[in-house]
């Protein structure tokens, strides 16, 4: 299938096939997809959580405001983003930008006291909305990814982060959840999969200038 054709395969799974797995070397994609996200900065302020036992994720499903697909899904990925975010991030992107590529301290510091201050300067709900509209991004990447592999999966806001932190224990590791998204495979007998995409016309959504 042609890139547009795969696009439009891709849905929003509501029914999952409890019964079939993604094999590791399907996961080990979508985890280093999920890595190659291009974030601002180059910052990466994300964690994503791979929840893989059946049982922890049907507990989470009350939190997920009774979305089967939680628990049903062959892995449930969570998209996280830190809790604090300071010039520590800049320190390390930067000492991690000079190992790779050797780049010299004399070009690099410049840059990153600028990232610096920038961060510094930023309030802290405005550094918990830029995290967040990063965790989009990543989203975004993921399913493309997906959808290209083959692979099922299901965009989710619709859960309570609070009560899915307190359930993972997630400030043990000092984030916060923004998006789940269930991967597997569809179920047979989903009656959303064969369903015509319904979109505007190109007209409607694109202007050309």
């Amino acid at each position: 299938m042609s890139i547009l054709e795969k696009l439009k395969w891709r849905y929003a799974t509501k029914k999952f096939d409890a019964t079939k797995v993604l094999s590791k070397e399907q996961i080990q994609t979508l985890k280093e997809a999920f890595n190659l996200t291009a974030l601002s900065y180059g910052l990466q302020t994300l964690k994503m959580v791979i929840v893989e036992d059946r049982e922890k994720r049907k507990k989470l499903v009350e939190h997920s405001f009774g979305q089967q697909q939680v628990a049903d899904a062959s892995h449930l990925l969570i998209l996280c983003i830190q809790d604090n975010i300071d010039e520590v991030d800049v320190d390390v992107h930067f000492n991690t930008v000079k190992e790779i590529r050797n780049t010299p301290d004399a070009v690099l510091e410049p840059f990153k006291q600028g990232l610096k201050t920038t961060i510094n300067e930023m309030p802290y709900d405005k550094k918990i909305d830029w995290a967040t509209r990063q965790a989009y991004i990543a989203l975004g990447n993921l399913m493309t990814v997906c959808a290209v592999e083959g692979i099922d999966g299901c965009p989710m806001e619709g859960f309570i982060p609070e009560e899915i932190d307190k359930a993972l224990n997630l400030d043990q590791y000092g984030l916060s959840s923004v998006l789940m998204f269930p991967v597997g495979y569809r179920a047979e007998d989903d009656m959303f999969a064969d369903l015509k995409k319904v979109r505007k016309s190109l007209s409607e959504t694109i202007v050309e200038l």
